[in-house]
């Protein structure tokens, strides 16, 4: 995972990043013998009449914990195994009786292999992997009601991994129940096909059966968006209020898919952290990446269905080759490249997102959020962190190239008294790319909101600062539960507090200003406005601005 998400990070020029293993737990006193304490004391519902709710496709039946209704692994598209595979995402077929959605979906196919081998990663941000499957168009939602008619906000989770690896429970500062509970909004997140499976452009050998191959993953996060207009009214939510939320490659998606023609009226607000992106690979690149998957396997034309027919694994690795021949082959610069979404001119915009300022996303709002230490490298490396400024120029260098020193110099200069160490992390998780969407996106209608989380935990002798990841528990109210990364406690709950205001208050209305944090204005590429998040937070125009100028 940490490598696959690096490989990801290092593309878009960002810096490096579930819910907890069981989805409920029972609160019971063994030793009280009053009836009435001990039903006040039970967290969970669970049974035959209870968080049922009606879908298109059939009822689903879940659970209520801490009062909030909580359905898990529902399904929003039928397997895409087989003849599936590289297809558009198909309807589920319809149930007959009541499914049980109280456990999570397959996790879309993607390279297992020795997920949790560095105890650290798996310590610290505590990867939550399940089964397996390319039936893994699910999704899992959080609500206070079922079908009362109440119009409640609704924010879809996009989750990270790059557009590789990751899950809708990835980690547990992606569960939703904290935030429904909060803001009376109902909160969804979803899988989807990843990587190769999501991602392999077969138009240019394979024809009109695979127009749309390059792009089955995005076209997943579209169908998943069409459940939630036709079916989020029974579970308590405003089809006509959308927030779509990623972090990481997450944050890409987010950006990505505001700028599909089929988003439309589907994308009401956009929110990306630590990731975006403003170009999807050119189909010229795709489809020869395709034709080398093609030609990987021993195929032609004429045979290419039997890609469909492959083990899932048998194909990625396949998949991958041929993605290496590509590499050497056709390198390309920054994000361009690999599996992804592809600028097809039908599903994915051509040419730069944002910049036809009468398209429909220009009226969606969106806010962007990076952290100052994306890539810290020091966690568990005390040698690292006593590192001197030669040595931290030859660390950004596999990073930054000949740009090292300079980006370096330009950072020591403009953030004094920091340590060399800091001064890498600073540096290699410059906000070139969240600037450049900001500056992109502000050029439209609709307002756009900035900001910089610097708060640092006090874990592993304060070496984990602000890294990738630590500030998506702060937004969703889960500073506790995701206590590995936060410490727990007070001091993160105060600033998650705040953090989780905004966020509710710009799902509502496009405006995150709800009274904890200082006034935050939108931004603007004059100014840069910037509402920097930490124990005090403050709002500064663009403050890294001059230091940024090492990588013109």
């Amino acid at each position: 995972m940490k490598n696959n998400r690096r490989d990801f990070l290092q593309k878009i020029g960002l810096g490096t990043a579930g819910i907890a293993a069981a989805p409920f737990a029972v609160n019971a006193n063994p030793l009280s013998t009053n009836s009435q304490e001990a039903d006040e004391d039970q967290i969970l519902q669970i049974g035959d009449d209870i968080a049922v709710a009606n879908t298109a496709y059939g009822k689903v039946r879940g659970y209520q914990l801490n009062g909030v209704y909580t359905f898990l692994g529902v399904p929003y598209g039928a397997d895409t195994s087989g003849k599936n595979r590289f297809m558009p995402p198909q309807k589920p077929a319809n149930w007959e009786g009541i499914k049980d959605t109280i456990w999570w979906g397959n996790t879309a196919p993607q390279i297992m292999d020795n997920r949790y081998a560095n105890v650290h990663y798996s310590f610290a941000d505590h990867w939550n992997y399940d089964d397996v499957s390319e039936d893994c168009l699910k999704l899992n939602v959080w609500t206070n009601g079922i079908a009362d008619g109440k119009k409640r906000p609704v924010l879809v989770w996009l989750h990270g991994g790059g557009f590789t690896n990751g899950n809708g429970i990835e980690q547990d500062g992606y569960h939703g129940e904290n935030l429904a509970k909060k803001g009376e909004i109902v909160f969804v997140s979803i899988n989807h096909r990843l990587g190769p499976i999501g991602f392999t452009d077969l138009s240019g050998v394979g024809g009109e059966k695979f127009a749309h191959s390059g792009n089955v993953s995005q076209l997943d996060i579209i169908a998943s968006l069409e459940w939630v207009r036709d079916n989020i009214a029974n579970f308590g939510g405003d089809p006509t209020n959308v927030t779509i939320m990623g972090q990481s490659g997450g944050g890409a998606k987010v950006t990505c898919t505001m700028s599909m023609p089929a988003a439309k009226g589907l994308v009401h607000k956009g929110v990306a952290l630590s990731g975006s992106m403003l170009v999807a690979n050119d189909q010229e690149y795709s489809r020869k990446l395709g034709q080398y998957v093609m030609e990987e396997a021993g195929l032609t034309p004429a045979t290419l269905d039997k890609l469909q027919e492959m083990p899932w694994r048998t194909y990625i690795d396949v998949a991958n080759k041929a993605l290496d021949r590509m590499r050497k082959e056709f390198p390309q610069p920054g994000f361009r490249g690999g599996f992804g979404p592809v600028a097809d001119g039908v599903n994915v915009p051509k040419g730069e997102f944002f910049s036809n300022p009468s398209s429909h996303e220009s009226q969606i709002p969106l806010m962007i959020c990076t952290t100052f230490h994306e890539w810290g490298v020091t966690r568990t490396n005390p040698q690292l962190e006593a590192a001197g400024p030669d040595q931290a120029i030859e660390m950004l260098k596999p990073r930054l190239g000949d740009k090292a020193g300079a980006a370096y110099q330009a950072y020591a200069t403009h953030f004094p008294g920091k340590k060399p160490a800091e001064i890498v992390a600073l540096a290699a998780s410059n906000r070139v790319n969240a600037v450049a969407c900001g500056n992109a996106k502000a050029k439209q209608g609709a307002p756009v909101y900035m900001a910089w989380f610097g708060w640092e935990p006090n874990l592993y002798n304060g070496r984990m600062r602000a890294f990738h990841c630590i500030d998506i528990c702060f937004w969703f109210d889960n500073t506790d539960r995701m206590y590995t990364h936060t410490g727990g406690g007070k001091r993160p709950r105060m600033l998650s507090e705040k953090m989780s205001s905004s966020l509710l208050a710009f799902m509502k209305t496009g405006n995150p200003n709800a009274g904890g944090l200082p006034n935050w204005p939108k931004f603007t590429p004059e100014k840069g406005e910037t509402m920097v998040l930490n124990d005090v937070s403050e709002v500064k125009n663009d403050p890294d601005r001059e230091a940024r100028k090492a990588f013109a």
